[in-house]
C-alpha cells in the first residue's frame, strides 16, 4: 500500500499549481543530518524498519535520514499530485510591502493542500500507524504508506523552514530575475542553494578537523558539508542559540487541539483526518497545531523574515523580467549545486545578464544575512524540530 492511494481527492486534484522548490538537496541534507545527531537511540529500530534499510557498519547510525532528504522533490513528476503540499501562500501576501500569514482572505489554493496541513497530515499518519505496533513491523500491509509519509515528513520540516516557500509571490521569488556575482539566477534558487553553496565554500578550515564531540561525529558521513554542519553545531547550537532552543520546540497553548484517535485503516480514516485539519474556524493554527507539533506557529516567524530581510525591497523598483518555467533551473544533488559556485565562494553557475540587474551578493543583503547566520539558524531549528518529532514518534519512552 502507497501513500499515494490513501490520500484524499483534494490533494490529488491540486496539480496545477506553481513550479516551487525549497531548500536544494544539501539543504534538506544538513537538516536531516542536524535531526540525525538529536535522536533518541531507540528511535532506531523502528525508523530503520520504517525506512527498510539497516546498516552493518558499528561506526556509523543504523540507518540515516540525509539520503531520503530530498527524496520528495527527486521524485516529484512522478509525483504531481504532491506538488502544493511543499509551500503556503496567503491570499494578498506581497512581500516586502505586506506580509500575511494569512490575513483575512486566507490561504490560496484548495483548503489544507499546502506545507502546514500536509506536515501534520504525515505526522498524523505515522502515528496512527505507531498505535498499531502489536506486530513485525515488516510484516505489515500499511509498511509502504508509513515510508513514504516518513520521507515526506524528513522532506516537509525542511520546506517549512525556507521562507520562501510560506508566500506565493512570484511563484516563492522563483519568477524574479536578480543577479549574484554578476550572474543571472532568481531569488528563490539564490535561498535554495546558493546561500548555501556559499556559506559552506566559506567555512574556516578548523571546522576540516572532527569534533570531540562524538555525537555529532557519528552521525556525519564525510560529506562536502560536514564542516559547516560542525560550524552550525559548535557556533550556534551549542553556543549562541543554546538559550532558545526550548523556545524553538514549544507550541503555543492555544494552538492546541484534542488528540484525534482513529485505527489507520485505509481511505476512510485519511478522509477524516483531512475533514478535521481543513475544519480549523478563526484560529488559522487550530487544524494543523498541537502541544507537540505546531507547523503554523513554527512557520509564521519565518515568514515574517519575507519583509524583514528575505525580499529586497529594490526588487519592486527594478525590471525583474520574470522567468519562464524553463528558465528556472533546479538541481536535485549535492555535487550539481556545489558545482554552481566555485572554491573562493563566488557563483559561476549562472549566465550573463543581457541587461543590469539586482545584484544581491552585496553587504547590504547577503552580507546581512550571513552576518546574522539567518539560513544557519533556519537549517538548525528544522532538524533540531525533526528530531523532536521523530523521537515522539518512534522513542521507546514516547
Amino acid at each position: 500500500m502507497r501513500l499515494y492511494s490513501l490520500l484524499p481527492a483534494a490533494v490529488l486534484t491540486t496539480t496545477l499549481c506553481p513550479t516551487v522548490y525549497a531548500w536544494g538537496a544539501a539543504g534538506h541534507e544538513i537538516v536531516a543530518t542536524i535531526a540525525q545527531i538529536h535522536l533518541n537511540p531507540s528511535v532506531y529500530p523502528t525508523l530503520c524498519a520504517v525506512l527498510n534499510y539497516t546498516s552493518r557498519n558499528p561506526d556509523e547510525p543504523q540507518c540515516h535520514l540525509a539520503p531520503v532528504a530530498a527524496w520528495a522533490d527527486r521524485f516529484r513528476y512522478r509525483m504531481r499530485w504532491s506538488a502544493s503540499l511543499h509551500y503556503v501562500g496567503a491570499v494578498g501576501d506581497h512581500p516586502s510591502q505586506t506580509c500575511l500569514f494569512p490575513g483575512e482572505q486566507g490561504w490560496a489554493g484548495k483548503d489544507g493542500a499546502n506545507i502546514l496541513s500536509a506536515t501534520r497530515n504525515v505526522t498524523n499518519l505515522l502515528g496512527q500507524f505507531m498505535n498499531g505496533h502489536d506486530t513485525d513491523i515488516t510484516l505489515r500491509d500499511d509498511l509502504g504508506a508509513a515510508n513514504e509519509a516518513l520521507k515526506f515528513l524528513i522532506h516537509f520540516m525542511g520546506d517549512l523552514h525556507m521562507p520562501l516557500h510560506l508566500t506565493g509571490r512570484d511563484r516563492g521569488g522563483n519568477s524574479d530575475r536578480v543577479l549574484f556575482d554578476g550572474r543571472q539566477t532568481n531569488l528563490h534558487s539564490l535561498w535554495d542553494g546558493l546561500l548555501i553553496a556559499k556559506a559552506i565554500r566559506s567555512v574556516p578550515r578548523k571546522y576540516n578537523q572532527p569534533l570531540a564531540d562524538e555525537r555529532i561525529e557519528y552521525s556525519l558521513r564525510g560529506a562536502i558539508y560536514d564542516p559547516y554542519i560542525r560550524q552550525i553545531m559548535v557556533e550556534g547550537v551549542l553556543r549562541d542559540w543554546a538559550d532558545e532552543i526550548p523556545n524553538w520546540l514549544s507550541c503555543p497553548a492555544s494552538s492546541a487541539r484534542p488528540t484525534l484517535d482513529v485505527p489507520f485503516a485505509g481511505l476512510q480514516h485519511i478522509v477524516t483526518i483531512w475533514n478535521w485539519l481543513t475544519n480549523r474556524g478563526d484560529d488559522p493554527g487550530a487544524g494543523t497545531d498541537d502541544e507537540e507539533l505546531c507547523p503554523y506557529s513554527w512557520a509564521k516567524p519565518i515568514h515574517a523574515l519575507n519583509c524583514e530581510i528575505v525580499w529586497p525591497k529594490e526588487l519592486d523598483e527594478h525590471d525583474t523580467q520574470f522567468l519562464d518555467d524553463d528558465e528556472i533551473g533546479s538541481f536535485h544533488s549535492v555535487e550539481d549545486e556545489m558545482a554552481q559556485v566555485n572554491e573562493d565562494g563566488q557563483f559561476i553557475g549562472g549566465r550573463h545578464p543581457r541587461k543590469p540587474g539586482l545584484e544581491l551578493d552585496t553587504p547590504e543583503y547577503a552580507g546581512a544575512i550571513a552576518k546574522r547566520r539567518v539560513v544557519e539558524k533556519l537549517l538548525a531549528q528544522a532538524g533540531i524540530r525533526l528530531a523532536a518529532v521523530l523521537n515522539n514518534l518512534f522513542a521507546e519512552d514516547a
